[in-house]
Formats: structure tokens, C-alpha cells, sequence
């Protein structure tokens, strides 16, 4: 990948046989030959005062951008008549009496009647201002272009349209981009319901139709069609139920409402529909976005043309399965459902999920192999990642007592009430226990963590998402699979969805409307990544596993081997593996010390050395490269500290605020580190390993979060809840509570119902 001005600048092969359009979003980035339709909303002003200088740069910008990758570029504006319009309403204005305007005033110039322009009128004095302003764009990317006019009348004409299509290909031969127009100058006006005649003919009244002709013409791999709205709405856009449509297929037009038009320009968007269906039929895709306010990068073409969810994308060839969106509701309306069972009837599903983990344990386990040995074959993953990806029957049953232990403890956990308050006489107040609505839970390698996160999401009345990586897709698909089974005991299946779409990450991260928490589980940087791409959607995990080991003048011989061990060798590609050794100056050059090195040789871990430990050394290991590494293997950086105060200092500078821990037999000094040390988990005189929701016993985790707010440490039932209140009142109203009401606020704690401990 290179870079271009501030747009990525990706090269490709780009080749392809014409005559299907393309099936997936993903695939528009093998186009070669793509029109971009510039509406006259798009091009021009929102206070049609001008042209939208800014809008058309970033357009030619991005235009000139993929032209020099070897794309061969058109676009059919729209904006000529706009723009002579208001040239032309601005002379007239220039025209008036000087003395009129000046004895008028001002309010009363603003008011001054002006003439209907005639549309051909203001087409002639528009066209030449905008192909100036084209001309002067383009020749800042070293790119020529070409202006042509047309009409209805030479796509009639065979000649013509032999004239033009030989125009069009030799232009592009050349590297040109050719600027197509409608030659409204000249142009009839539009005869009515001449729209549409057929497969092989379609009507030029707009440059909606003219793009549309134009693009099947030149056999184009795709045409994008801007405008001043977000894409095709199920429902005029504004309405309270409008909804954007994702992807759009011949035959759903009964479905969608039309609106009006835009603001200026000829076409509305059902003129856009049925000119891209006629493209669509002809085999070139169709996108239709917005070119006004772009959503993502601000480049709304490359957007397009990278796959990315922009707009509606126009397919003939429907997925086998619901769409991200109606998974969404469906997880919506399940979750409901699920959160308005009794605590039992939850706890029963859980169970069952458990029986089925180790029932059918040799499907389970087959499917996994499955995934083994593609990633082998395809050798695309690290050591590491190939051991989380792996299921055994010690792992699965590990996961069924896990299961079993969050039914257990799922039984008052939605519902529960936390607190109650009188207000006044026969007004009481709850605070109580939800579900916090749809949960959207993205792992890699970690088949495990399906059934875990379905559990946790079950017992808490949450609907969930699943979106989980290639490389484990056999063995999500039967685990989702018996967690559907286990679901449908009471009629809950769709609460939860696996995501198995072409849907990217970052896509989904922008279902604001959809989902109300996001949880990555994975590597830091897809963590990070999810942080980066989530608008308007909290995120709850951590970016980084940073987790030191302090090891303190006062610590037991005995403990220190086995704790640092466990800490970093048990399982070194966890989040909550040891990464840091701190150690006590007063240690160096002592027998404790040199324990410590044997050990770690024979366990074969790789040591890194920290700046001051590499100052007392004649001959160190490898200096580490940064104090904040997270290795994820058979690797840990060791550092000197002078005292507990110092090596609490370095865990807060270095560290991810994971979990910590301190090996010593001074208590006054281990209350010290327990209480001063900011982050999730600290521990004292135990392994890092502890941090985890099933050893917790929390039955499982939906992950570890290291932010401060909501839920923070191994997130089990009670970080996928959150509270509502209840007012129960008889009658009340606020103004008796005024200075001259009749009711005093009492505001009296009651005490709590009596919880479950079964």
C-alpha cells in the first residue's frame, strides 16, 4: 500500500469479464471501469448559492486517485442547470435599478421578485463554469478531461451511438476522464411514463437515466450514484420509521415508499431505483450514497470501491441467509423475550447447553479438527493462536462445569432489586436490575468462547451477536448450533445470532441503532482496531495484558519460583500472563535470584532486559525495546526497582492496568502494593492466572476490562447488567411538593427484598 495525498493508494490487478454484476460489497474492488453520478444536490450549495467548492475537490481527488491506479474513471454531473440558475438569478439581481435597491432596502431586496428562469437558459450559462472548474481540478492531479454533451436522441440513433461509444473508449485509452452531461441547453423536456422501455432501452430524461444508459453502454464494472441522502430508505427519509437498506434487490421495490425529490436537480430517488435496477440488469453494479456528508473517511468513492458499508449496494443475488441488520432485530426482540422468562427457565437453557457440550463432544471435536488442520495447511496462524484455537474433552468439560456454575448463580440476577426509597407517602421508588439490550462479542481463535459468551448473555437477558474469525468457522458453526438447541427449550432461538456474512469488523462496529455494547476478545491491535472503528457504541475489554510480577526484599523462596512459573509459563499467550518481572535491588546476586534465572532457562523462556537490570549486568540478555510489550509467549522483561513505591511507579507508567501482583511475607508492605496500585486485579502472593472469570467463580467471563466505568476486572453476569427505576406512585403530582403543596419528600430507605441463595 502506498499513499496518495491523505487517501489510501492501493495497487491491485484489476481485470474482469463483463456481463455479472457483482455479487458482494467485497468484491467492488476488482472494478476497472466505474461512472460516478454527481447529483445536482452533490455538486451545488445548500444555500444553492454556488458551487460546493470543497465537496467537488475531495471528488476529483478521490476520482483522480483510483484513475491513477489503473481505473479507467467517467462521471456523469448533474449541476449546470443549478448553477446557471443562480448565475443568472445574480445578474438579473446586478441589473436591477441601482436606486430601487438603495430606497427598497434591505429586507425588501431580498424580496424582489425575479423571473422563472427556463431551465435550457440557465443549462447554457452553467455548463461552461463547471467544466472550467472540472478542467482546473483535475489538472492539479496531472489528469486531462473531457467534456461531452449529449442527448436522448444519440443513444436513438445507431450512428451516434457507435460515434460515442468509439468517443468514450478512445478518451479513456488516453487516461482521460470523460465528463458527461445531459446537453440540457438543447434537451426536450421529459416525456411522462417514458421512463423505462424495456430491458435493452431506457429513457434519457435525467443524468439518474443517463448514467444508468451510459454505464451499460461502456459496460462499466460499477456505477455510483451520489446524492444528498444516506442511500434507499425502506421510507422517506425523516419519517419516524425510515430505514436505510443495506443491500437492495430486483423485485423489492413494493417494499419502499418514494418521497419527493431533492432540493434541486430533476430526478428523485425512485428515478435513481429504476435507473440502477436497469444498470443492474444490464451487469454493472450500483451503489447509491451520500455525497454530501460522507459517513466513514470522508471519501465516499474509495469507500465504495474498498467494500466498505456506504450507502445501498445493488445485488442481484440474494444471501442464503438474514441480513446483519435483521440479525440484529431478531437478537433484539429474542433478548426480550429471553429477559422476561423466569430466572429458572434461563438457568434450564444454561444447563442444557452444558449437557450438550459434553454430549455431543465427538461433533465438537471433529469440527475443530477441521478448523486445525485448514489453519496447518494454510499456516496462517501463530503457535499461540493455534493452541486457543484448539478444543479438547478436558476443555469442554472445564466449559460445562463453567456453564453450570453461571446457572447457579443466574437466578436473581435480572429483576434484582438494589435499592428502595420512600419518596413520600404512597410513592416508592426501585432501582432494579436489565439486561443491557444487544450485546455484539468479537473473538478470534477462541472457539471456547462461543458457548462462555451465549451463557453469560443468556443468564443476564441479553441478545448477542456473534461475529467470530475464519480460521475457527466450523467449530462456531456447530456451537452455535447447540446453543440455538438449547435455546429453543423455551422458544428463545433467535436471541443468539452468529454473524456469518462477508460483514467487516469495522462495519458492524457501526450498528449504533443495533447494538449497545461492543466486547473484543482477541489480540491487542483487534481490540484497539474496534476502540478505533466503534462510533457512538461503548466498547468494554482491554487493548493490552501488560502484568507484572513484583518480587519484594521479603519474599519467600519457596513461593517466588512456583507463582513466577505459573504466572508466565501455565499458558504465556493469555491476557493475564506475567509479561514483567520486577525485582528487588537487595535480591540481585542472590541465591532467590539465581532460582529464578534457572527456572526460567528451563522452562525455556526468552528474557528481555530492562535498562537499569542491563546497567548492573556485564554481559545481558537482549535489551528490551519497550517497557510496554505484551509478548504472548515463552518471553518476559525483567527490571530492577529500589523499593515497592518504585515498582508501583513503573506499573503505572508501563503497564495496561490488568492485573499486578506482589511476592512478599510483609504484610505492611503487600497492603502497601494492594492498595496503591491502580488497576483491575492485584494480588498478593498469587498467580497472574487468577484474573479469570471462571476461577473467580463467575462460572465464565465475557472478557477482562481494564476501563473505569460499568464493569471492570473479569466481566461475568453482573458487567451485562445495568438498572431502571420504578416509581409506584397513586395520583401524585410534582407541584404538591411546592412551597405551598400539600406533600412533604420523605426520601426513606426501605429495605430490600430478601435474595435467592439457593
Amino acid at each position: 500500500m502506498r499513499c496518495w495525498s491523505n487517501i489510501p493508494f492501493i495497487t491491485m490487478p484489476l481485470s474482469r469479464a463483463h456481463g455479472k454484476s457483482f455479487a458482494h460489497r467485497s468484491e467492488l474492488k476488482h472494478a476497472k471501469r466505474i461512472v460516478v453520478k454527481l447529483g445536482s444536490a452533490v455538486v451545488t450549495r445548500g444555500d444553492e448559492c454556488g458551487l460546493a467548492l470543497g465537496r467537488l475537490a475531495s471528488i476529483v481527488e478521490q476520482v483522480s486517485m483510483l484513475q491513477n491506479q489503473g481505473r479507467e474513471m467517467m462521471i456523469v454531473t448533474s449541476g449546470a442547470v443549478a448553477f446557471g440558475k443562480q448565475r443568472l438569478r445574480h445578474e438579473i439581481l446586478l441589473s436591477q435599478s441601482v436606486r430601487q435597491a438603495l430606497h427598497s432596502g434591505q429586507s425588501q431586496l431580498k424580496d424582489m421578485a425575479i423571473p422563472v428562469l427556463e431551465a435550457r437558459a440557465c443549462a447554457a450559462a452553467g455548463q461552461s463554469g463547471l467544466m472550467a472548474l472540472y478542467e482546473a481540478m483535475f489538472t492539479q492531479y496531472s489528469i486531462c478531461a473531457a467534456q461531452i454533451l449529449v442527448t436522448n436522441l444519440d443513444f436513438h440513433d445507431e450512428q451516434k451511438r457507435r460515434n460515442l461509444n468509439g468517443t468514450l473508449h478512445e478518451l479513456l485509452r488516453m487516461n482521460i476522464v470523460p465528463i458527461i452531461n445531459t446537453n440540457d441547453a438543447v434537451v426536450p423536456p421529459p416525456e411522462p411514463n417514458s421512463d423505462l422501455q424495456g430491458v435493452n432501452v431506457i429513457s434519457v430524461k435525467d443524468n439518474d437515466s443517463l448514467a444508468a444508459r451510459l454505464a451499460v453502454e461502456m459496460k462499466t464494472d460499477l456505477l455510483i450514484v451520489l446524492s444528498d441522502v444516506e442511500g434507499l430508505f425502506d421510507s422517506p427519509p425523516g419519517s419516524d420509521d425510515a430505514k436505510l437498506i443495506d443491500i437492495f434487490y430486483p423485485g423489492d421495490q413494493q417494499s419502499v415508499t418514494f418521497g419527493t425529490k431533492s432540493r434541486v436537480g430533476m430526478g428523485g430517488m425512485e428515478a435513481k431505483v429504476k435507473a440502477a435496477l436497469w444498470a443492474l440488469q444490464g451487469g454493472t453494479s450500483v451503489v447509491i450514497a451520500n455525497g454530501t456528508h460522507p459517513k466513514i473517511s470522508g471519501h465516499v468513492i474509495t469507500d465504495i470501491v474498498e467494500g466498505k458499508k456506504v450507502g445501498t449496494f445493488f445485488s442481484e443475488v440474494k444471501p442464503a441467509g438474514p441480513t446483519v441488520e435483521q440479525q440484529g432485530e431478531m437478537a433484539r426482540a429474542g433478548g426480550r423475550t429471553l429477559a422476561a422468562l423466569q430466572p429458572e427457565q434461563r438457568a434450564e437453557i444454561i444447563y442444557r447447553l452444558a449437557d450438550l457440550l459434553t454430549d455431543q463432544r465427538e461433533e465438537i471435536l471433529l469440527a475443530n479438527k477441521k478448523d486445525l488442520e485448514e489453519a496447518e495447511n494454510k499456516g496462517r496462524l501463530a503457535l499461540p493462536l493455534l493452541k486457543r484455537l484448539s478444543l479438547s474433552t478436558s476443555k469442554l468439560n472445564s466449559l460445562a462445569i463453567g456453564l453450570r456454575q453461571i446457572a447457579a448463580s443466574s437466578q436473581d440476577s435480572v429483576g434484582r432489586v438494589i435499592r428502595r426509597t420512600r419518596i413520600a407517602k404512597d410513592l416508592e421508588l426501585e432501582q432494579v436490575t436489565v439486561p443491557i439490550g444487544v450485546l455484539l462479542v468479537i473473538f478470534e481463535s477462541r472457539p471456547d468462547c462461543l458457548p462462555q459468551v451465549s451463557a453469560l448473555a443468556i443468564a443476564s437477558g441479553n441478545g448477542l451477536l456473534l461475529k467470530g474469525g475464519k480460521e475457527a468457522a466450523h467449530s462456531n458453526q456447530i456451537l452455535h448450533h447447540l446453543t440455538q438447541e438449547a435455546l429453543s427449550t423455551h422458544g428463545v432461538k433467535d436471541a443468539v445470532q452468529l454473524v456469518n456474512t462477508r460483514e467487516e469488523v469495522e462495519d458492524l462496529c457501526r450498528l449504533d441503532k443495533l447494538i449497545d455494547l461492543i466486547i473484543p476478545r482477541g489480540s491487542s491491535q483487534l481490540v484497539r482496531n474496534i476502540q478505533k472503528a466503534a462510533k457512538g457504541i461503548p466498547v468494554m475489554g482491554h487493548s493490552e495484558g501488560i502484568c507484572h510480577v513484583y518480587v519484594d526484599t521479603d519474599a519467600s523462596v519457596e513461593k517466588v519460583t512456583r507463582i513466577i512459573r505459573d504466572s508466565k509459563c501455565e499458558y504465556p499467550a493469555a491476557c493475564n500472563a506475567l509479561e514483567t518481572l520486577l525485582i528487588h535491588r537487595d535480591l540481585l546476586r542472590t541465591p532467590l535470584f539465581d532460582q529464578i534465572i534457572d527456572m526460567l532457562r528451563v522452562e525455556q523462556v526468552k528474557i528481555h532486559a530492562g535498562p537499569k537490570f542491563a546497567s548492573y549486568l556485564t554481559f545481558s540478555p537482549s535489551e528490551v525495546k519497550s517497557l510496554r510489550t505484551e509478548y504472548g509467549d515463552l518471553e518476559c522483561c525483567i527490571e530492577v526497582v529500589d523499593s515497592v513505591q518504585e515498582a508501583i511507579e513503573h506499573i503505572h507508567k508501563y503497564g495496561s492496568s490488568h492485573t499486578d501482583v506482589i511476592i512478599s511475607e510483609n504484610e505492611k508492605t503487600a497492603e502497601f502494593f494492594l492498595q496503591h496500585v491502580d488497576s483491575a486485579c492485584v494480588f498478593w502472593n498469587a498467580s497472574t492466572r487468577f484474573s479469570d472469570g471462571y476461577r473467580f467463580g463467575l462460572g465464565a467471563e465475557v472478557g477482562i476490562s481494564t476501563s473505569r466505568i460499568h464493569a471492570r476486572g473479569p466481566v461475568g453476569i453482573e458487567g451485562l447488567l445495568t438498572t431502571k427505576w420504578l416509581l409506584r406512585g397513586d395520583n401524585h403530582v410534582v407541584s404538591d411538593f411546592s412551597e405551598h403543596g400539600s406533600m412533604k419528600y420523605l426520601h426513606e430507605s426501605l429495605p430490600l427484598p430478601q435474595r435467592n441463595t439457593n
